[in-house]
């Protein structure tokens, strides 16, 4: 078997959707053939893919100028299109529903092959801001639920996603919920892996930590974290650090936030963190994960933080929360920041729930990606009738 994973975007850009793929593709070479087809980002190296475990593919793409990430542009990339043509893939596999998801399919239609599509994200939130205007938002959703209905199978990351999908975008392709997972292991010392974390970022060994992992964007609500902290220092909240750990387009202006609300000392930019190893640490330091995204369809991140049975604190009517009971295994909170700021303090005022918490977290919620692969490589053998 030959696999084809098709993705808008790509290393050395990181995020939940491109570290699903890498996680796919890495383990489902035990198994079978992976290619991944993608496009060319700002930076990448060509040695650093010849490095991967499997191959890659890259198309033409255009910078966007005050984003992240960048277009590709498949239609005007004939060798792109000729190796597609040539890859003798059995299966593809979109992450996307854009201009490589969509190659991905018509190729699929094209040779008869299956079609499995994961849902990864509330694109109506994605269309929002840019297209005001309702038949444009409706134009472009419709575009993005064909591909999506062109599909032998969807794969939502959770039942809130599945959902979303099917009661209100339109989805009418068979729909299951394959939930993501992790390739973290548990800290063997978490006393090291503080000492480590204290060092690293001047953090005081009695402070209380809280972290955010993750692009550093607004639409992820991170100011909404970091003023709910501080209506949560003015409640009484005191020796506490936030940690954020990454890179993203709103730095200065959370970096602004964080000076006009006074809370210099408690906050510090990480920035990317080198390596898994150094991230398990941050998670095991970590009290809480705070992650009050509404945008996201079921973060990485969240489980990173259960396998160090961290519990993370999410918002009321996040579709990310979907896998998490509140007060059993995760926290959530009302809408609001004195609310969220409540909550964090009720919560470390309760060291009996919060114990009881942590450990349903790490049992419940952490998932290894080998357990998930596996699962999936029997799902597309049932698709090739192998």
């Amino acid at each position: 078997m030959k696999v084809g994973l098709f993705i808008d975007t790509w290393y050395p850009m990181v995020d939940g959707v491109i570290k699903v793929v890498d996680n796919y593709a890495r383990r489902l070479m035990k198994y079978c053939e992976v290619v991944v087809f993608c496009p060319e980002t700002r930076g990448y190296r060509r040695e650093d893919d010849e490095a991967l475990p499997y191959k890659v593919v890259r198309c033409n793409s255009i910078p966007l100028i005050n984003n992240d990430y960048d277009i590709p542009t498949p239609v005007l990339d004939p060798l792109f299109d000729a190796q597609i043509l040539n890859s003798g893939i059995d299966i593809v596999h979109i992450h996307s529903p854009f201009s490589i998801g969509l190659a991905g399919v018509l190729f699929a239609k094209l040779h008869r092959i299956p079609i499995v599509a994961t849902l990864h994200s509330q694109y109506k939130q994605d269309f929002e801001k840019p297209l005001k205007f309702k038949p444009a938002l409706n134009a472009a959703m419709g575009t993005i639920m064909r591909v999506f209905n062109a599909c032998n199978e969807c794969w939502a990351v959770n039942s809130g996603i599945r959902d979303l999908y099917v009661g209100e975008y339109g989805l009418t392709a068979p729909c299951k919920v394959r939930l993501n997972a992790t390739d973290h292991v548990p800290v063997s010392d978490p006393e090291e892996a503080a000492r480590i974390v204290n060092e690293t970022y001047g953090v005081p060994s009695d402070a209380t930590v809280f972290l955010f992992v993750g692009r550093i964007n607004f639409i992820k609500n991170i100011d909404f974290t970091v003023r709910a902290l501080a209506k949560a220092k003015q409640m009484g909240l005191s020796n506490f650090r936030m940690l954020f750990a990454g890179k993203g387009q709103d730095e200065e202006r959370l970096a602004a936030l964080v000076r006009e609300l006074g809370l210099e000392r408690e906050v510090v930019m990480c920035g990317l963190v080198p390596g898994k190893e150094m991230l398990q640490n941050l998670y095991s330091r970590a009290k809480l994960f705070l992650f009050p995204s509404l945008y996201d369809a079921n973060s990485l991140v969240q489980i990173e933080a259960a396998c160090q049975g961290t519990p993370t604190v999410f918002l009321e009517g996040a579709r990310t929360a979907a896998t998490v009971s509140d007060g059993e295994n995760g926290f959530i909170s009302k809408p609001g920041e004195e609310n969220y700021a409540r909550l964090i303090l009720d919560i470390l005022a309760d060291e009996k729930l919060y114990s009881r918490v942590s450990k349903a977290a790490r049992e419940e919620l952490y998932l290894n990606w080998d357990e998930v692969v596996r699962e999936v490589y029997e799902d597309y053998k049932s698709f090739l009738d192998i």
